[in-house]
């Protein structure tokens, strides 16, 4: 607790002190035998005075400056126009005396006053963890002593050293040393990665074991840390509709509220001869009623706190619009290298024709391949996993977009596709494996194929399986591969549709044909999500009504053109943020219909004289204090945690 919050807690508590004890004094009847009738209401209007001036004199200087200022009508305005009314009723004294309630309105609006406080509190505190990503300074060596400097005096190129237990201060790529590095703050993630020699590391990180040097590829107002940090900042500006909805109902619903009330105390007695002590009451508890501080409060603190939580998943949300709007979600499409897949081609198939075996086949391969830069071979050489002897290997022929030929150990050997195997007259077994297939000959003999795949994440499938959980009506996916290998990746992680061999406009133009099919079938309420890697994707991230990003630790682009960024590299995590965005709005909308039924029904009640304004008290600062508790639900990520 903050020590203003401190300071307005032991307000609080004096004040309650002081009005039981008048209470407990005022029912003993002492104010009666000191000071008479009417002499007693007079006393209580000063005892009454000193709790209500404790636990209110900011409230009353707040509504005091609201109007020097032009901004009247807020809920501090509201609170001591009804308050002052209340006690101003003494100057009826034939009536009822109403400085109890005046007083009680004060301190109950204070109490909701506090837990609005502590709420707001308690979630900034999940968006403060993210803001403590933020290093303070990076340690260079400098004469042969290590100097501790400003990571905005760092430039590309320059090295610093990274203690243990210190946070990464750029993005860098290291130079010497062995570390286990936590991501967590930026991830969700609570397993460290090892770092090695040549890796890249990324600002906001925290060095656990061992000391590094880094080489900087970023200057630090260019750095993941300093972008993460300027999104979160920036989140609270980019407000939902049913955010602007309220702000837009408080403005024309307040002056209403206060004309009406304004109109129920003074028109009736005039027109029909009421009792004015009577009507002023009415009209000061509907006044107090009708505060719309319960909406105005827990509708933007439910946004806030759902984007606080995501925070702490690893899950950043640019403004609470993206939210509302990934909690309508109905259709989520997918580029599948670098989302779904890994990105990273690997050995799937190592099948040998008869007379070969799988250890000589994969040699023959490796050995042809060890002297090309393509990926493919790259990935060949890995699954072989021993030294390559490159004096076994002469006479290499690259040929374009068919394979390569080569002398290993003195047998001509072809490694390439179908049509490399037709133009060399080679006789081969083709198959239809998913992936990408290198058929091998030795001495114009087929040897077998090895089959090179873009290996599937492991959570992809149960990312697929949670999103249809959650209520997502379809799942697609868009890729620029073969049509056999994207069905095959479909069919294994339950896919509901594939589009294969597309270019990158493609995806925009499938893209833009769902979301008319989405907006028909749906009449514009449900939204479609894209996810992809952040890098090549940006069209079509732009494009769909949210764009997400995966793993995107590094990725400027991603986090440019991207609505929601999930820092780590699981798909999952989509599941995970659409479940959160429904928890939040399923939130909002509770308090949006408590709040607005239990105000329009005590109103109703107040004008026609049911209403004391002991329920006015409760319409205002107890449905506030309740949607207040309600709305810090959507803070709570554990369930999320431990999936």
């Amino acid at each position: 607790m903050s020590p203003k919050q401190k300071r307005l807690l032991t307000r609080i508590i004096v004040a309650l002190v002081i009005f039981f004890a008048i209470i407990v004094v005022e029912n003993m009847g002492i104010l009666r035998d000191a000071f008479g009738t009417p002499g007693d209401v007079y006393a209580e209007f000063v005892l009454f005075l000193i709790p209500y001036l404790i636990a209110g004199y900011d409230v009353i200087a707040g509504a005091f400056r609201g109007l020097a200022r032009g901004h009247a009508l807020d809920e501090d305005f509201l609170m001591t126009v009804a308050t002052f009314g209340a006690f101003a009723l003494v100057l009826f004294p034939h009536t009822e005396p109403h400085m109890a309630e005046g007083a009680a309105v004060m301190l109950f609006f204070q109490v909701g006053e506090l837990f609005q406080s502590y709420a707001v509190d308690k979630s900034r505190k999940s968006i403060a963890d993210m803001m403590d990503i933020a290093p303070e300074f990076a340690n260079v060596m400098e004469e042969g002593k290590l100097k501790q400097v400003d990571p905005f005096e760092l430039a590309p190129d320059d090295e610093f050293i990274v203690m243990p237990g210190e946070r990464i201060p750029l993005d860098g790529v290291i130079v010497s040393g062995d570390s286990q590095v936590d991501t967590a703050a930026l991830t969700g993630e609570s397993v460290p990665r090892t770092a090695r020699p040549g890796d890249e590391v990324i600002s906001g990180c925290v060095n656990l074991t061992g000391k590094i040097v880094v080489r900087a590829t970023k200057p630090f107002e260019d750095s993941t840390v300093s972008r993460i940090l300027e999104l979160v900042e920036n989140a609270a500006e980019k407000k939902a509709r049913t955010e602007n909805f309220i702000t837009r109902f408080a403005r024309v619903y307040t002056p209403i509220v206060v004309g009406v009330a304004a109109l129920l105390a003074v028109v009736p007695p005039l027109l029909l001869g009421g009792d004015w002590a009577d009507w002023v009451l009415r009209g000061l508890t509907f006044l107090v009623v009708s505060c719309p501080c319960a909406l105005v409060i827990s509708v933007p603190l439910s946004f806030f706190g759902g984007i606080g939580g995501a925070s702490r998943l690893g899950i950043l949300v640019k403004g609470s619009n993206y939210l509302e709007a990934l909690g309508s979600t109905e259709v989520v499409v997918f580029d599948k290298t670098g989302t779904l897949t890994d990105g990273t081609f690997a050995v799937t198939e190592i099948a040998p024709a008869a007379g070969f075996t799988e250890g000589e086949l994969i040699a023959t391969a490796a050995l042809a391949e060890s002297f090309s830069t393509h990926p493919i071979a790259a990935s060949v050489r890995e699954a072989y996993g021993s030294p390559l002897d490159a004096a076994r290997v002469s006479d290499v022929e690259e040929i374009s977009g068919q394979g390569v030929a080569a002398l290993v150990d003195g047998k001509s050997v072809l490694v390439g596709n179908g049509k490399l195997m037709g133009t060399r007259n080679v006789t081969f077994e083709a198959t239809d494996a998913a992936g990408t297939v290198l058929y091998v000959a030795i001495d114009g003999r087929f040897a077998g194929h090895v089959v090179i795949a873009d290996t599937v994440k492991p959570q992809a499938k149960r990312a697929i399986a949670d999103l249809h959980a959650a209520g997502v009506k379809r799942t697609v996916m868009l890729t620029g591969d073969r049509a056999a290998v994207a069905q095959a990746v479909a069919a294994d992680l339950g896919i509901d549709e594939v589009h294969a061999e597309l270019l990158p406009q493609d995806k925009v133009s499938q893209v833009e044909a769902l979301l008319a099919a989405t907006e028909t079938t749906t009449h514009g309420k449900g939204k479609l999500a894209f996810v992809g890697d952040g890098i090549n994707d940006a069209p079509v991230l732009t494009r769909a009504d949210i764009g997400i990003a995966m793993g995107a630790m590094g990725s400027d682009a991603a986090i440019e053109a991207a609505d929601i960024v999930l820092m780590n590299d699981n798909p999952d995590d989509i599941a995970k943020a659409i479940d959160l965005a429904r928890h939040t709005m399923r939130i909002v909308w509770q308090n949006i219909v408590f709040a607005l039924g239990i105000k329009f029904a005590v109103l109703i009640l107040a004008a026609f004289g049911i209403a004391n304004m002991w329920m006015a008290v409760f319409a205002d600062v107890g449905v506030a204090v309740i949607a207040i508790l309600n709305a810090m639900r959507a803070m709570n990520v554990k369930r999320y945690e431990s999936r």
